[in-house]
């Protein structure tokens, strides 16, 4: 999609904050079996202290609009961090296309299966596709069209920071937004902080975008950031580990900056990428690795 083409009639420079985050782990994730689509298992208690300590990690935050996959474990983690977040109640707006990648029949298998089926068909993971899976593209291609369709949102409803009544057909409201789940309780805002970050002072944004989905969807949507946007990585940060999956409730965040006098794509900046800090007090960490 032509960024420039749904961004007609802006006449002045935007900037949002994207904060990315990774579900908690689950049953499946602690066994490295894959989820998909077609398992919908919640958060384990470990996943549940995983998501509580990625809300208090960005307590301070005041975001302004909450995405969610319609997923259960991602949905989780999503109201762990809206009981924490800073000012006003938020409402989380689940969307299918952050849905986890569809793994078609190595779905509820362990990862092992899948990196034999590829082997086995002189392929490498992630881009091997079992039989009725996702490819990487059609994964991508969700990841594309959620973002562009959150850039064409916030250019219409700019500083307002309002959701419209109508999001889109492929979205829904959440009804559990304002319910406490089991394992998850809000903290006061002086515990675990992330910075909003260096790239950009939170007053210059029309919007702070909180968006909760899975590790093989975020992937791609990073892919597309670093290799299509020429998003540059922090200098901290490991370049060899940029396309590994993101550790449960792993934490990134970008900085969207639209330029409306060149008809283009935007500039992304990285604030951070995989930050897993906030969880070195709670117990043993997934590994970051790669599919």
């Amino acid at each position: 999609v032509e960024l420039s083409a749904r961004r007609a009639g802006c006449s002045a420079a935007m900037k949002f904050a994207i904060t990315l985050v990774r579900h908690g782990e689950t049953r499946y994730n602690k066994a490295k079996l894959l989820q998909g689509q077609g398992v919908d298992e919640p958060l384990s208690e470990f996943g549940f202290k995983q998501a509580k300590a990625a809300g208090q990690a960005l307590s301070k935050v005041r975001f302004s609009h909450v995405f969610s996959s319609d997923l259960q474990r991602a949905k989780q983690t999503a109201s762990a961090i809206v009981l924490n977040s800073c000012g006003r109640e938020l409402e989380i707006i689940c969307d299918v296309r952050l849905r986890e990648r569809k793994y078609g029949i190595v779905e509820g298998k362990p990862l092992t299966e899948l990196r034999a089926l590829a082997k086995a068909a002189g392929q490498k993971c992630p881009n091997f596709t079992p039989p009725g899976a996702e490819t990487v593209d059609d994964v991508q291609a969700r990841a594309k069209d959620f973002f562009y369709y959150l850039c064409h949102l916030l250019t219409q409803t700019g500083k307002d920071n309002g959701v419209p009544d109508q999001i889109d057909s492929t979205a829904e409201h959440s009804g559990d937004f304002h319910t406490p789940l089991e394992g998850v309780s809000s903290v006061g805002s002086n515990i675990c902080d992330i910075n909003d970050g260096n790239s950009d002072n939170a007053k210059d944004l029309i919007a702070n975008v909180l968006v909760v989905s899975h590790g093989g969807f975020m992937l791609q949507w990073i892919r597309h950031f670093v290799e299509d946007l020429k998003c540059p990585l922090p200098p901290s940060f490991d370049p060899s580990k940029v396309f590994s999956v993101c550790p449960n409730a792993g934490i990134s965040r970008f900085v969207i900056t639209f330029d409306q006098v060149v008809s283009s794509s935007p500039q992304i900046v990285c604030d951070y990428i995989y930050k897993c800090s906030h969880l070195d007090g709670i117990g043993v960490q997934q590994d970051v690795f790669s599919v």
